[in-house]
């Protein structure tokens, strides 16, 4: 399943670092490509959308709908 969040409070490149962690932890297969310019997060993964935003949440960004 292909995700596109927006993560507003996605300020730098170790923002995105952290995000893919965060998804990662939920799914290590995941694909994650996160662009703090646009704060736009593109992931690949098997995992659910309320896993992903979950782990993106716990890890202190927010994730607004689309």
């Amino acid at each position: 399943m292909t995700l596109q969040l927006t993560v507003p409070d996605m300020a730098c490149s170790a923002c995105g670092e952290t995000i893919t962690k965060a998804v990662k932890a939920v799914d290590s297969t995941a694909l994650v490509q996160a662009d703090p310019k646009t704060k736009l997060v593109n992931i690949e993964t098997h995992a659910s959308e309320a896993a992903v935003r979950e782990a993106i949440e716990a890890a202190g960004y927010s994730v607004v709908n689309q």
